[in-house]
């Protein structure tokens, strides 16, 4: 629910699937990163958001490929340091 200095529900990650199979998957990958994040004190709950695919409606372009226009991310934004256990 948070991205930088901006927060509330409109700044939430989301994971959005098209079958059961995708939804046990990202279930199980946040769980196991949530582990992950606990054993290296990385308090506080994952919060993505995740459900079954809906309608897909594109932002305006000036929001479009950010990272690719803007490197370094938002506001100094540098990750975790943890990787999720999931695919190595």
């Amino acid at each position: 629910m948070r991205q930088g200095n901006d927060i509330g529900t409109t700044y939430r990650s989301a994971i959005y699937v098209y079958d059961e199979d995708q939804l046990r998957e990202a279930n199980a990958a946040r769980d196991a990163f949530q582990r992950a994040l606990t054993a290296f004190d990385h308090g506080g709950e994952i919060t993505t958001e995740i459900g079954m695919a809906g309608p897909l409606y594109f932002a305006e372009d000036y929001h479009q490929q950010y990272l690719a226009k803007n490197p370094d991310g938002y506001c100094g934004l540098r990750g975790t340091g943890v990787s999720c256990p999931i695919g190595r």
